[in-house]
């Protein structure tokens, strides 16, 4: 073996060495800056929404003034509700449920900044459960809005109140469903439907999305009826419905609906296959009110409504979205269909009590 094979013999274990080397402290050093970087990246959260949102939402307490039996039948005040409300204009008006307040005497406003306040009622409406207040103060934190959002199933969503008195607690869902009708007393309007929870006290409270921005008004659970159980099943009204009534209700102090005088109910599947109809496109008219506006024009019970003013009725809900948003003494057009006829109709819109008997009435 001469002297060159020799030195190749000996060098090419200490080129590998070098090289198996170099690549173990390169992987090292490499391992340890990735471990350095993951645990600076921030974990997946919605802290920031939250931080926009939940100073706006404070806690209703309601007080009733009863006798006291202690202090020579003297009326005192005592604590007869607990709920939520969103501040959501910069004058103190807040949005909550009706029935956070329906029986109050007097209301307290507590903010999440320590904050109390005497509240006014600047109106009611029983029909969707909402109700506007306001209070008198400076640097009055207001919720982040967005009139364009759509709500969407699947969009993640946080609801916030304050639960049994605890104090203000998040909890996290996403959209189950969209368009919920039914839900009410008054059958008129359509819930937002979440799996985030929302308890006694949470009524009034916000939904909001992952932006922060308010969704709904949280305002019941779904119970079954042989349990005590919700089943993660919750309702909120929709931005966009609460915002109207709330714009009515700080004009006029109530809401103008206009009525037509009627109960109506969408038409079953295969009575509107008989009549050759879409089922999702018909609402049949099942008790008209003695001296209303449908039964003074000579609308009938059995009368299909196919339009109101040359619009195609979708569904009860759309039917009775329309006839609300007509002012009452103005004239419509109804297109009804009669023993297989179509026939026009000229109603004058009547007003529909905020009341929640009349609540089904459109």
């Amino acid at each position: 073996m001469n002297f060159k094979t020799r030195f190749l013999y000996f060098l090419k274990p200490i080129f590998w060495g070098i090289i198996i080397a170099t690549l173990i402290v390169y992987g090292v050093r490499l391992g340890t800056a990735l471990t350095s970087r993951l645990a600076d990246d921030k974990v997946a959260s919605y802290s920031e929404s939250v931080k926009k949102a939940s100073p706006a939402v404070v806690n209703i307490y309601s007080q009733r003034y009863v006798d006291s039996t202690f202090n020579n039948n003297k009326q005192q005040l005592q604590p007869t509700g607990l709920g939520s409300g969103i501040i959501v204009d910069e004058e103190g008006y807040i949005l909550t449920n009706y029935h956070v307040i329906k029986q109050a005497d007097q209301i307290l406003i507590a903010l999440q900044d320590g904050r109390l306040f005497t509240a006014t009622v600047v109106g009611s409406d029983a029909i969707t459960d909402l109700a506007v207040l306001q209070i008198e103060g400076n640097n009055l934190p207001v919720i982040p809005q967005n009139s364009q959002y759509n709500p969407q199933v699947g969009d993640i969503v946080l609801a916030i109140g304050n639960p049994y008195n605890l104090g203000q607690t998040i909890t996290q869902g996403v959209i189950s469903a969209t368009g919920r009708s039914g839900m009410s007393s008054s059958g008129r309007q359509d819930f937002l439907q979440t799996d985030a929870a929302i308890n006694e006290g949470n009524s009034g409270g916000a939904l909001i999305n992952s932006r922060g921005e308010l969704v709904g008004i949280n305002t019941s659970e779904f119970y079954s009826r042989n349990q005590n159980i919700s089943y993660g099943i919750s309702f909120a009204i929709p931005y966009q419905l609460s915002q109207r009534i709330m714009n009515s209700l700080i004009k006029d102090g109530r809401v103008i609906r206009g009525s037509l005088g009627i109960v109506a109910e969408n038409l079953d599947p295969l009575l509107a296959r008989l009549w050759g109809l879409k089922a999702q496109n018909s609402t049949i008219i099942k008790e008209i009110q003695e001296g209303g506006p449908a039964s003074v024009a000579g609308v009938e019970v059995n009368d299909i409504l196919l339009k109101i003013n040359n619009i195609a009725v979708e569904n009860l809900i759309f039917a009775m979205d329309m006839v609300a948003e007509i002012p009452p003494g103005t004239k419509a057009v109804l297109t009804v269909l009669r023993k297989g006829d179509e026939i026009n109709i000229d109603v004058i819109i009547g007003e529909l009590s905020n009341s929640p008997q009349n609540a089904k009435r459109e």
